[in-house]
């Protein structure tokens, strides 16, 4: 039986992709397709040089966003460790209040900014936020009592709030499944990055301008994080596009504008037309979607939660110096740099969702069951603390959730609002009960139920996995860049069409 391909019976499009599978591709579009995008060998010149100038401006503008976003968000507790604590006498539980309060604000944004972006362009949404919190952070500088700082924390989580689940809506609304993932992996990278860089900017800041000025290091912090932060809010209302149907800017053209539309419709990726009405609301939490994601989520985020006290052991075992503890929990964020983008690109290379979404939380059953323990030997300790970061895959989840919701864009971005909000809602009042200060170093409640938030929320991966079956993965690709679905419900082809298309080069 012959294997060639009978081009002629082939619609013009269909034939086009073929004679590209059956000859030689270039070799640096092979490599790209391997590292990369793994259909970039398929797409055209002009869909490149969409993607590169998206990858550019985007990719850039949110990634920086976020950077800050966790470098202010987490100068708390570098500052707390570098003399905040002795300077505003905070002996009990104040640190765990100020973010409590940051984490209620944060909260309560999530799903009101997802809803604003409906009406309001992003760029001049987030632009604005970014501003606003930088201002905020220079104000923590000033601070000198403990109610100052409570309402700052506030009005940072406020304003911070927009930028993660915003950012997730616009990427889910320009970058196809074989796309999305790394993308998104790229963006997440920042957080981590964020968290390590204020770790060693604050070792930095407190060796260096400690006292100078007559200011305390940890004060010169909030002013370092408040210069890096406005510039990059300017950014954003110059570059950040908004969406396909209205997201034109001056580094676009025309066609590759409609190339944008396009792409979303080859993956059904509906555009929102702004109508929010009972009608529309009543369709949306009618489905399973709206309940069944947030709730894996809060899971999974509140199963994360021990390595944010890696510094308060540390100190408390007062082997270190300040700088150094400073330093040694940014290899947290290190590890979580490298697996996010990991599985990022894994995930779209291979086409799961579901196997690098559960693996890393499988495996952070580990060092989460050795911290409910808490056993006597230290080096076992480190090791647990430092490894937390395996299990992040936030990334994937984001992108998974935009796939099974692509057909409905305020379903969509209600999923991403809620499963950020609801678990930061949680976050907000539960170490309250489990993480107080005064339970340090050991904060045994709080481990133990780390672990078994983690187990239920590998349960939770299981049965909406394998009890859903349209959405038991992402999208398969069966070894094939090509998006199965697309192809599988395209009018233009055939059985034979699709065996064609579903080829690898």
């Amino acid at each position: 039986m012959s294997n060639a391909l009978d081009v002629d019976n082939l619609s013009p499009v269909t034939a086009a992709v073929a004679n590209k599978l059956s000859s030689d591709v270039n070799p640096w579009l092979r490599f790209r397709s391997f590292i990369w995008d793994s259909d970039t060998h398929l797409k055209s010149p002009e869909e490149r040089r969409l993607l590169w100038k998206l990858d550019t401006a985007m990719l850039t503008c949110l990634c920086l966003g976020f950077f800050c976003k966790y470098l202010d968000q987490n100068n708390l507790t570098n500052a707390y460790v570098s003399g905040l604590k002795e300077d505003l006498g905070w002996n009990g539980n104040q640190l765990t209040y100020a973010v409590s309060l940051y984490t209620a604000a944060y909260a309560l944004m999530q799903i009101p900014s997802t809803l604003i972006v409906q009406k309001v362009r992003p760029s001049l949404w987030l632009a604005f936020c970014e501003i606003a919190w930088a201002t905020f952070t220079f104000a923590q500088a000033g601070v000198h009592n403990t109610k100052t700082m409570y309402a700052l924390r506030f009005l940072v989580g406020i304003t911070e709030s927009a930028f993660f689940p915003v950012g997730l809506y616009l990427l889910g609304s320009w970058y196809t499944p074989t796309e999305l993932a790394k993308r998104t992996a790229i963006f997440h990278f920042t957080a981590p990055a964020g968290v390590a860089f204020a770790g060693y900017m604050q070792a930095a800041v407190y060796k260096t301008l400690n006292g100078h000025g007559g200011l305390a290091g940890w004060r010169w912090l909030y002013i370092i994080c408040g210069i890096i932060t406005l510039p990059c809010g300017v950014l954003v209302f110059f570059v950040l596009p908004d969406y396909p149907s209205t997201g034109k800017r001056w580094y676009l053209t025309d066609e590759e504008f409609e190339l944008a539309q396009e792409r979303m419709r080859r993956v059904k990726r509906v555009q929102s037309d702004g109508l929010i009405n009972l009608t529309v609301l009543k369709r949306i939490f009618s489905n399973w979607h709206i309940y069944l994601l947030p709730l894996t989520y809060i899971f999974y985020g509140l199963s994360c939660a021990g390595s944010s006290y890696f510094a308060i052991y540390l100190k408390s075992t007062k082997r270190y110096s300040v700088e150094l503890i400073n330093i040694l929990p940014t290899f947290i964020s290190v590890i979580q740099a490298v697996t996010t983008l990991l599985y990022g690109f894994l995930s779209d290379y291979t086409g799961s969702r579901f196997w690098f979404t559960f693996g890393p939380m499988a495996y952070g059953a580990i060092p989460c069951g050795i911290l409910a323990v808490w056993p006597g030997n230290y080096n076992l300790k480190i090791f647990a603390f430092m490894t937390l970061g395996i299990q992040l895959m936030t990334a994937v989840i984001y992108s998974w959730w935009s796939e099974i919701c692509a057909a409905d864009p305020l379903e969509r971005a209600l999923v991403i609002g809620m499963s950020n909000g609801l678990q930061y809602v949680m976050s907000a009042w539960i170490p309250l009960l489990i993480f107080k200060q005064t339970d340090g170093p050991t904060f045994r409640k709080g481990f133990i139920s780390d672990f078994i938030l983690k187990y239920l929320h590998e349960r939770e991966l299981r049965q909406k996995t394998f009890n859903d079956e349209e959405y038991s993965s992402s999208p398969e690709l069966s070894g094939s860049p090509v998006d199965k679905k697309v192809i599988d419900n395209s009018p233009e082809n055939t059985p034979g069409e699709v065996a064609v298309l579903k080829q690898r080069p």
